[in-house]
């Protein structure tokens, strides 16, 4: 949920990556050479992260002291021309510590989105999987179009701070036109600066890039981690690859039956559901609540600071000033993980007294800001791949006719999230379909794991996502818990079951809930 373009299913993961740093403190094409299947990876120790996949230095060894290794796996830019000119994949694994004989294979993750470089989130979560690291190498990512994988690039640092301090939800048809005009001048220099990779990033042909990825590293079945938009990812490379699915797990599921503004509007119900138990449990502690007296009361006064900020910005981290749009950022983000909920109320504490630093970091975490002011580029990455899956494309008459319904969905996020409805709507590339297609007949098993208290992939979308792989494929698993994913929650019953399942291939009962 990146403004003012949120996406469809963002990963709370990178959030954490940056979100932990900021509070403490390019592949070319290449003409294709013979059957990239056969192609030799040339594993090395890791470099430091660049500034499209966040910045920082290199992944630190896990804690039984396995060092990360990185390589280059060519693909095809384009696949309808499977020997044409290819582009550059980053990977990067952590080899399996337990005996050789034990070994399973890769296990490859996706952190979802879209957007999210793999190659650095994997590493600063590496201690979560340390279980699943013993028979199998943990793998991931960067998709084409992000981080080290032909990058997609839009706006430079000081545009992309003024992008960020607009005016998300327009009161008039002046703020209106401002708002479509700005997001078409981010979108044209998307077009201007990478036109040869936008048609090429739908999810179709990241999938592609997975099977291709499966093969170079000698497995005969892709065992896989899907989480947020990897659970789309997944289920995509399921439809296209059925007989190629090992054993599979899909976290904080995506609704694939789901459009754009469907998405959009299903996000608001989320958020606003995580706010409401965010209010209720500072409210019903013992200790007295610091930003509300009830539940009531500390909505009431967020929707006051937001109404607020809008007429009179404060002091965030200058030179910016936290606006309203930056505020409404930063308390989504917050959202994303009960863990982040003491920095939300420290966030607002500070507000309500004129400053606005911390809510301004969780929003910087959102948008992909480092601490000296670099971009990733998760919201150029996240806005082409979204674009180009998604066909509907939205004029702002049609998102003033659908306001009422969204802020019944919520009235502190639905504006926001209804407007960033236009963000596709200049875009240089059609999109694919209206949703995905995961039908997958013939697939081994697919472990599907959806959160009762997940804002960004509603709860619903599980059972959906269930009922679209098709009759027999997928296990669902209910967690009644509250933020974004299941696993890496430490729930013990969650990770027991999806642990079992990918350790010892036992399939747990559908239906199971863990609590």
């Amino acid at each position: 949920m990146a403004n003012p373009t949120p996406p469809r299913a963002t990963a709370l993961t990178t959030g954490v990556v940056l979100l932990a740093a900021l509070l403490a403190g390019c592949s070319h094409a290449a003409k294709g050479d013979g059957d990239l299947r056969a192609q030799k990876l040339d594993w090395k120790d890791c470099p430091a992260a660049s500034q499209a996949q966040g910045g920082g230095g290199s992944p630190s060894p896990l804690p039984n002291g396995a060092k990360w290794q990185c390589a280059t796996m060519k693909a095809p830019l384009d696949w309808s021309r499977p020997n044409g000119e290819t582009i550059g994949i980053a990977l990067i694994r952590a080899k399996a510590s337990g005996p050789a004989d034990q070994r399973i294979g890769s296990l490859v993750f996706n952190f979802g989105g879209p957007g999210g470089s793999g190659v650095t989130t994997l590493p600063a979560f590496g201690d979560d999987y340390a279980a699943l690291n013993t028979r199998y190498d943990l793998v991931s990512f960067d998709p084409r179009g992000v981080g080290r994988s032909k990058p997609v690039e839009c706006e430079s640092d000081a545009q992309l701070d003024e992008y960020f301090q607009q005016d998300a939800t327009p009161d008039d048809s002046a703020e209106r036109t401002q708002l479509v005009d700005r997001t078409k001048q981010f979108n044209d220099a998307c077009e201007k600066n990478s036109r040869t990779i936008l048609p090429h990033v739908r999810t179709t042909d990241a999938a592609r890039d997975m099977d291709l990825m499966r093969q170079v590293l000698g497995d005969d079945k892709l065992h896989y981690f899907g989480i947020s938009y990897g659970t789309e990812l997944g289920g995509v490379y399921a439809h296209l690859f059925p007989k190629h699915v090992g054993r599979a797990v899909f976290d904080a599921v995506v609704d694939p039956t789901q459009n754009s503004e469907q998405s959009a509007l299903g996000q608001a119900r989320g958020f606003q559901l995580a706010l409401d138990n965010f209010a209720e449990d500072c409210t019903s502690k013992t200790t007295d609540c610091p930003i509300g007296d009830t539940a009531q009361d500390v909505k009431d006064r967020i929707a006051k600071l937001l109404k607020d900020l809008e007429k009179k910005p404060i002091p965030g981290i200058l030179p910016r000033e936290l606006t309203q749009t930056a505020a409404t950022n930063g308390i989504a983000q917050a959202l994303y993980s009960k863990d982040f909920w003491e920095f939300l109320t420290e966030g607002l504490q500070q507000a309500y007294e004129g400053d606005g630093r911390v809510l301004m970091l969780l929003s910087d975490s959102m948008n992909g800001r480092s601490e000296n002011g670099e971009y990733s580029n998760t919201t150029a990455a996240n806005t082409a791949i979204n674009c180009s899956d998604d066909k509907p494309r939205y004029s702002a008459d049609y998102v003033q006719q659908k306001l009422p319904e969204f802020r019944a969905a919520s009235p502190l996020f639905g504006d926001y999230l209804a407007w960033g409805m236009v963000g596709c709507t200049d875009w240089a590339v059609p999109g694919a379909a209206d949703h995905p297609d995961v039908s997958a007949p013939g697939s081994a098993p697919i472990l599907v794991v959806g959160n009762t208290g997940d804002p960004a992939t509603p709860y619903e979308g599980a059972k959906k996502m269930v009922d679209a792989l098709g009759k027999g494929v997928a296990v669902e698993l209910t967690y009644r818990g509250q933020g974004h994913g299941a696993y890496d929650s430490k729930n013990k019953c969650v990770q027991g079951a999806v642990n079992g399942y990918l350790l010892d291939g036992k399939v747990p009962k559908a239906g199971t809930v863990c609590t």
